[in-house]
């Protein structure tokens, strides 16, 4: 009982968060993917076709919520196309945008 007991509270402890940390770098691989014909995406881009705001000024946003724009992701608006990103990308892509700020 006593080691049962031992390896649940190790388990409790165990780090989880990096390994459950949003990645900024595939998320710049999925902005130049996804968002790039629309929106600025990097320093390197200078102009895109459409109207579609900026990444650093929707970071500056005060706001903006990294966890609030993945969810958006999930369900972006009718003008975007269906991504289909899994929850992992919308944050990664979410990070990204917040290395804008």
């Amino acid at each position: 009982m006593k080691r049962s007991l031992l390896l649940a509270q190790a388990l409790m402890a165990w780090p989880t968060a990096p390994a459950l940390a949003a990645d900024p770098v595939n998320g710049e691989r999925l902005a130049r993917r996804w968002c790039a014909a629309c929106h600025v995406v990097s320093e390197k881009q200078t102009g895109t076709v459409s109207e579609a705001p900026p990444f650093p000024v929707v970071a500056r946003r005060p706001d903006f919520s990294e966890r609030a724009v993945a969810f958006f992701l999930l369900d972006p608006h009718p003008k975007m196309p269906d991504m289909a990103l899994t929850r992992a990308e919308a944050a990664d892509l979410a990070a990204y945008i917040a290395t804008m700020k």
